[in-house]
């Protein structure tokens, strides 16, 4: 069905029951994966400082090791960093070991250059196993998922406003990119995510209070 394009399918849910793929209390989560990079980073934390929205930002480890000031900057105005990796690698591409080291080299940089320990991981495209599950447990990790995958990073506004038009639930946790790809459109995005979800009578939440 076409809604699995953007939501996941209810068995994957149901297996990995544990994981967060909708909010808690009812409220839209805005997330953002990939970055943070000069290009994108400064512009999303504007729009969402405008907006007074806090929201979770699933970062690269050596985006952060590039652009710490940057990083800094996402917790100081109040919003989430989570796990994204060290280096964006498709987890399920790594043998045990390897894949341990990703996460944990996230965890390792934002501790000594943040001194911020991530409580959330998403993995890389968001591929993962049984494995998956068994590395980010023991490292004491908890995964958010997600419910709508906007795909902004496909650089076309008309896709975004389908997704967000036809799939929009008022316990949505939304996938947004802070990359070079949805540069173009990110802003548009983010207003246009607002509009809808005003027009629904949704509220948008607090990475604190909707992954409980």
């Amino acid at each position: 069905m076409i809604k699995y394009l953007y939501n996941p399918p209810i068995f994957i849910k149901k297996i990995f029951h544990k994981w967060i793929w909708n909010t808690s209390n009812d409220k839209i989560l805005l997330t953002f994966d990939d970055g943070p990079i000069p290009e994108t980073t400064p512009l999303i934390l504007s729009a969402l400082d405008k907006l007074r929205i806090k929201a979770a930002f699933f970062c690269v480890g050596n985006n952060i090791d590039k652009n710490p000031e940057l990083a800094k900057e996402i917790l100081s105005c109040g919003h989430e960093i989570g796990n994204h990796t060290y280096n964006h690698k498709i987890i399920t591409q790594l043998n045990r070991a390897a894949a341990v080291n990703e996460i944990k080299s996230f965890i390792n940089l934002t501790e000594c250059k943040l001194d911020y320990k991530p409580k959330y991981f998403r993995p890389p495209h968001g591929r993962f196993n049984f494995m998956t599950d068994k590395i980010v447990t023991g490292l004491k990790q908890s995964v958010v998922m997600w419910s709508l995958l906007a795909y902004d990073y496909k650089n076309d506004l008309n896709l975004v406003k389908f997704v967000v038009t036809k799939f929009l639930k008022k316990n949505s946790i939304i996938v947004l990119h802070d990359s070079m790809k949805s540069r173009e459109i990110i802003l548009d995005s983010i207003n246009m995510i607002m509009e809808q979800a005003a027009e629904n009578g949704f509220e948008i939440g607090e990475p604190a209070e909707c992954l409980k």
